[in-house]
């Protein structure tokens, strides 16, 4: 049986890691293209397939019986179990490699994702008119993105050393790549050059370089963070959308805490 699988998701680094994913095992898949900017991913609708309204989110039908799934990392650990039985993106459960990638995927979503989503946040779109707060969270969050790439720079350092390998775990891609690539891709527009990390830059270029991961990237729309950060005039619009959007955010917040 065919997988019948429907990803809610946009292009943001959550949500390419799943697009990337499904390219990479070459399954079948429906794309559901979520507005942000509109709040769809508050909407009644989308809250009966993720309660957190973020993306991404996917519903597997396979079976006749929908499994709905939250969380970027969950959907990368189910895809692995449950459509990668050749191990093209995963390790056999119990290998030593079976547990670095999960070391790495929570690593990626506890603290990778949520700091420099943070560092960005000050960088660009924070509405904020105390210079005081934006300028304590842009030296915090940037300064632990620079340490959690100092982290990466060193694994891939040990890989290269030890396995001679390109890759975060073991001796090919894994989800644990898949899940760190579209934060990494933002390291310019977070004010972190990526030529300060060698070995990270190497490693970008060259799985986002993979014509399935590329695809991924491509979904649902071209992933032009790097365009974006050498223009100054497409930086400023990206961070006057997305001053905009936090500030709806903050007001829808706000009334709901009044009711």
């Amino acid at each position: 049986m065919a997988p019948e699988l429907t990803l809610y998701t946009a292009s943001a680094p959550n949500g390419v890691k799943i697009t990337a994913a499904l390219e990479f095992l070459g399954l079948p898949y429906k794309v559901v293209t979520v507005s942000l900017s509109a709040l769809e991913q508050k909407e009644p609708w989308f809250l009966e397939i993720n309660p957190n309204g973020r993306i991404p989110a996917l519903v597997d039908n396979t079976d006749g019986k929908d499994v709905r799934l939250m969380e970027s990392g969950a959907i990368l650990l189910y895809l692995a179990d449950k459509y990668d039985p050749e191990h093209k993106l995963s390790f056999e459960q119990g290998s030593p490699e079976y547990y670095e990638v999960l070391e790495w995927l929570f690593w990626q979503v506890g603290g990778l994702g949520p700091m420099q989503g943070q560092c960005l946040h000050f960088l660009h779109y924070c509405v904020t008119s105390n210079p005081d707060v934006r300028g304590y969270g842009i030296n915090r969050y940037q300064n632990e993105t620079r340490r959690l790439f100092s982290v990466l720079e060193t694994r891939l350092a040990k890989q290269k050393e030890t396995k001679n390998s390109k890759f975060l775990v073991g001796d090919h891609l894994s989800i644990a790549d898949l899940a760190c690539l579209g934060w990494v891709l933002f390291d310019t527009y977070a004010g972190i050059p990526s030529e300060d990390y060698p070995l990270l830059k190497e490693w970008q270029d060259y799985v986002s370089a993979i014509p399935e991961v590329k695809k991924g990237l491509d979904t649902p729309s071209p992933f032009m963070i790097k365009e974006v950060a050498k223009s100054k005039d497409m930086t400023k619009m990206a961070a006057e959308a997305g001053a905009a959007w936090i500030k709806i955010q903050f007001e829808q917040q706000l009334k709901l805490g009044q009711k």
